[in-house]
């Protein structure tokens, strides 16, 4: 006797047997329990799902006669009679399998529907099944659309197809469709170790693991590629056996190489992948296993723990890179790994191509995580800025508070400040608005600093002074009105510069010369107000809720903090009237009429625009 694959040996022969498509199982067996059949029935879904197999155990259903011969319309079909036999070996008269895909002329259409003019003549229904119907041509299909809508009561439709979208309207609004889903990996694995154990066949787990995600939602490529498994393990299945036939990568590359990459380490990054070159492992599946790994850790850090399977034996270092990498470079090394498989056939060598995949990862970190300045470097090795509009104010070692009117003073949380001693008091210097504070350097013994390491001197015009650890008074200022109490007024100016705009553009000035800060933290800086400033925290503002991001809120103290402002941020939303995005611009705005002017007011301009009409191109002029 020949040898049965296993995919034809346990196809299922009757609804308990279906793995992975309950929800087509449950529909079809209430529906034959209370008899509401209906007269056209259209299965979709990729290959191996069990279109055809479903077919045929509704076939059988229809016409099942039960054990004594005295049956009925069945969910449980009993296998043993007649016609249930005869289905199964594909020899009842009454089931007919139309191959679409070579079969698909008007010719052969009208040869089956020439039989639905007689009755069954074994079973209880006439079932005309249709493989992949979407290889008929049109003309087929509107020969056969008034006999789909309108059948005899004895004629049952069955259409099959991998491709819905090529099947006409006309068609679809006919049939009632069942979409019979990928199974999971797990619950294919599932069923394979089912089959082993009933072929006496051992297996490893992880073996098994390695064929159901190589079968990828295909109940039947599963089974094809155990039998291939079994031959070429010499009736064993071992990982290593297994994942030589498949041409799969060891995870253990896989871990490696992300962490490697996860710790910026681009030496080992390229000794892993000239081994795998040297080994002859694919480089299209090396990404492969590494968007798996990589989705299966973005998994764990959302919703933690209890996400992952115990029993797998990569759990551990599953959790372990996703507790070393942070979650926005697993996202960023996820999306390379799936748009590098797509140019790894632009490549010369794919190897190459996987280097430099990998290796993107480490060009695209954040800069903030390449170097992380420490407070001293962060004052040394900043380069000269541009320049802004203003000088920063001294770091205050006194401030003495005048008197506000209660109707403009804004609490405060630091008012309850011990008070100045009346020895710094100073008078509030002439045209200073009420409301404000004078600020004083106190020359006293007592605030003395020289236990501190003075700070060197940076280029001019951007100077920052090192962090005061004693400060005597805090300053109470005006904060004008948030976004909740206030509406934004289109007629107000693009630029209001004040003191605490000076102070916020020059220090964000020196963190971008610096690179301390990139991408979204970058955008919060130059986008946002400083609206007050304490000791210990300041407040921000804001035009749009996307900037303010709890991430780019963090990364922004460190970038402050590693320049010398131990601070903390608050950030609000309101209308924002002096930023330093809005002062380069004007900059940028006063350099470009500067230079358009020089080239108006030069004579040789003059005098070819005077004498030959000659005209300056728009967006021409530049300055240099």
């Amino acid at each position: 006797m020949s040898y049965l694959v296993l995919a034809r040996k346990y196809r299922p022969r009757n609804f308990t047997e279906m793995v992975g498509q309950d929800h087509v199982v449950q529909a079809l067996s209430n529906a034959l329990t209370t008899q509401r059949l209906h007269h056209a029935y259209l299965f979709t879904g990729t290959r191996g799902v069990g279109k055809t197999t479903v077919s045929r155990i509704l076939a059988k259903s229809l016409n099942c006669q039960g054990v004594d011969g005295q049956g009925g319309i069945t969910a449980t079909p009993c296998g043993v009679c007649q016609a249930c036999t005869d289905i199964d070996s594909g020899r009842f008269v009454d089931y007919t399998e139309l191959d679409a895909a070579s079969n698909r002329g008007v010719d052969e259409v009208q040869a089956l529907l020439e039989q639905a003019v007689y009755k069954p003549v074994q079973g209880r229904f006439k079932v005309f099944m249709i493989d992949e119907v979407h290889m008929l041509t049109n003309t087929a299909f509107n020969a056969m659309l008034k006999t789909l809508e309108e059948p005899p009561e004895y004629l049952k439709f069955v259409l099959a197809t991998t491709d819905p979208q090529k099947v006409p309207v006309t068609v679809l609004s006919r049939c009632l469709q069942f979409n019979l889903r990928p199974m999971a990996p797990e619950t294919i694995r599932e069923h394979l170790e089912q089959v082993l154990q009933l072929e006496n066949v051992s297996a490893e787990v992880q073996a098994l693991r390695l064929l159901a995600r190589a079968a990828r939602g295909s109940m039947r490529d599963a089974l094809s590629l155990t039998d291939q498994a079994i031959a070429f393990g010499s009736g064993q299945l071992q990982e290593a056996t297994v994942r030589q036939m498949l041409g799969s990568v060891d995870r253990g590359y896989v871990f490696r190489l992300i962490e490697a990459l996860a710790t910026g380490e681009g030496r080992l990054v390229v000794q892993t992948s000239e081994t795998l070159r040297l080994n002859g492992l694919s480089a299209a599946s090396t990404l492969e296993e590494m968007a798996t790994v990589l989705q299966r850790m973005a998994v764990l850090q959302a919703a933690g723990p209890a996400a992952g399977d115990d029993s797998d034996p990569e759990a551990a270092d599953l959790a372990r890179l996703a507790a070393l990498m942070p979650a926005d470079e697993v996202q960023l090394l996820y999306s390379i790994c799936l748009h590098g498989r797509a140019d790894l056939g632009l490549a010369p060598d794919e190897y190459a191509a996987l280097t430099m995949v990998l290796l993107r990862l480490l060009a695209f970190k954040p800069a903030a995580e390449k170097k992380t300045l420490k407070p001293a470097e962060a004052r040394t090795a900043v380069p000269a800025a541009p320049a802004p509009v203003a000088t920063m104010p001294p770091p205050l070692a006194a401030v003495v508070p005048l008197q506000v009117p209660p109707k403009s003073r804004a609490v405060q949380p630091w008012e309850d400040a011990p008070p100045v001693p009346a020895a710094l008091a100073v008078a509030p210097a002439e045209g200073m608005p009420a409301g404000h504070m004078l600020a004083v350097r106190d020359s006293s013994p007592a605030s003395d600093l020289s236990n501190e390491e003075e700070a060197p001197p940076i280029p001019e015009p951007v100077r920052l002074a090192a962090p005061v650890t004693r400060v005597l008074a805090v300053p109470v200022r005006e904060q004008t009105e948030s976004r909740s109490d206030q509406a934004f007024s289109p007629s107000a100016p693009l630029l209001v510069p004040d003191a605490e705009g000076d102070f916020w553009h020059a220090t964000v000035q020196q963190l971008v010369a610096a690179e301390a800060i990139g991408a979204m933290v970058r955008e919060l800086a130059l986008q946002s107000q400083l609206v007050a400033r304490d000791t210990d925290q300041w407040l921000l503002r804001v035009e749009r809720e996307t900037l303010n991001q709890p991430g780019s809120r963090e990364r922004l103290v460190q970038a402050l903090h590693n320049a010398g402002f131990a601070v903390k941020l608050a950030v609000e939303i309101g209308r924002v009237t002096d930023c330093p995005a809005r002062r380069n611009a004007a900059a940028s705005e006063e350099k470009q009429r500067a230079a358009e002017q020089i080239i108006l007011d030069d004579p040789f301009v003059q005098a070819m625009v005077r004498d030959f009409g000659a005209k300056i191109v728009p967006g021409s002029i530049k300055p240099i």
